[in-house]
């Protein structure tokens, strides 16, 4: 009796908690309200078109140019940038010739427009391009071009808003999109910085050094023509903004070979890398600077042998780069005049360029760290993330 009271109750627990408990999962499985969904499909589809416009309109506006017609629901969308139809979507294809006819007055206005069937001139009465809405786009407050959605009854007043509220989304994605041109130049001007702070005394003493040894070892003067030959191509190769540490470290242990093959005994090198942070991807030439400084401003010049240690160390998410010199070390003023874009000195315009890109393209957690006396050595450390959006290696690495 006392079971059969027990199964009851837990019947009726089952049953009062069904329902909620059934309500609670459809409620999981639906994307909350109409209007929710609405939302969420504009901002779905303007996430799609941004990229695309963000490789400008020459190259991006017709792969962008479904979505924004998705957005307005229109018939046929064009978009042109004054000289030419740089995207067509929707039927009517045959108007595409008269784009620029369509969006004359708005690329010298600058303002918006609404085209009657007359203004549009079409003569097929099934033809559902009768009437436009032309709205500029500009950048930096100029008008670089024309953005047409076409309809086949007069537009509302509504459909005039929501063309212009795209043109604006669209400029000021053609903004961002000259914002990443004028960043990829400055990025391959400091690149052309960079190179040009290889000392050109370091090319002459390494050829220096490579003769001195062929007529008494012609094997090691041939191995340091090749190491000379492989540290060049790497420094003045064109792929990209950034390389694997792998690939950067391999270019300064070729540098150091060159350079110990002229300082001898009284230059020794260190090299501790843990293998897991090898394919972190970090800036091109962001090393070459930091160890040409610890050669020339910290060994040369001085009598004694001197000692770089070069480690490479895992921290979590993050790796961990730090080039020591036992040499003479630095006026922490000096260090301070570097790093705040003061010092015109070669190298230190070498040390303070790659602390801005570091800088810029990790943020300014991630700048150089120096610690330096005069008479104690230099330390600079760097950090850098293993991984990091829109940060990869492009194009092939040296071996």
């Amino acid at each position: 009796m006392r079971s059969a009271v027990v199964v009851v109750i837990v019947v009726v627990l089952l049953a009062a908690i069904a329902v909620p408990l059934a309500r609670l999962v459809r409620s999981r499985l639906v994307l909350g309200t109409t209007e929710n969904q609405t939302t969420y499909r504009i901002l779905h589809t303007t996430s799609l078109a941004s990229p695309e416009l963000r490789a400008g309109l020459a190259n991006g506006a017709d792969r962008a140019a479904k979505h924004l017609r998705e957005l307005l629901a229109t018939p046929a969308l064009a978009i042109t940038d004054g000289d030419a139809v740089t995207a067509w979507d929707g039927v009517g294809s045959t108007h595409a010739d008269d784009v620029h006819r369509h969006a004359a007055h708005a690329l010298t206005s600058g303002s918006t427009e609404v085209l009657d069937p007359d203004a549009v001139a079409c003569e097929r009465v099934d033809c559902q391009v009768r009437h436009a809405v032309v709205a500029a786009l500009t950048s930096e407050q100029h008008v670089v071009g024309a953005l047409i959605a076409y309809t086949s009854t007069r537009p509302s007043a509504g459909l005039v808003r929501a063309v212009e509220e795209v043109a604006r989304f669209v400029s000021g994605q053609l903004e961002l999109a000259e914002f990443d041109r004028e960043r990829a130049k400055l990025a391959e001007a400091e690149i052309r910085a960079l190179r040009a702070q290889i000392s050109p005394h370091f090319i002459y003493n390494a050829l220096g050094a490579i003769a001195s040894y062929v007529r008494t070892d012609p094997e090691h003067a041939r191995e340091l023509l090749l190491e000379f030959a492989d540290f060049t191509r790497y420094s003045f190769r064109r792929h990209g903004d950034f390389t694997t540490l792998a690939d950067e470290l391999r270019s300064v242990q070729r540098y150091l070979t060159l350079e110990k093959a002229r300082f001898g005994d009284r230059l020794s090198v260190t090299l501790r890398v843990a293998p897991e942070v090898l394919p972190v991807a970090i800036p091109f030439l962001c090393l070459q600077p930091l160890d040409e400084n610890a050669v020339r401003h910290g060994l040369e010049g001085r009598a004694e042998p001197g000692h770089i240690a070069i480690v490479a160390e895992d921290a979590g998410h993050d790796a961990v780069i730090s080039i020591d010199d036992d040499g003479v070390g630095m006026d922490p003023d000096v260090v301070r005049d570097i790093l705040a874009g003061d010092s015109t000195d070669r190298v230190g315009i070498g040390i303070g360029n790659v602390d801005d890109r570091l800088r810029a393209v990790f943020g300014d957690e991630y700048g150089l760290v120096i610690e330096t006396a005069l008479g104690a050595g230099t330390k600079v450390s760097m950090r850098v993330p293993k991984y990091r959006p829109g940060v990869h290696v492009t194009g092939p690495g040296t071996h």
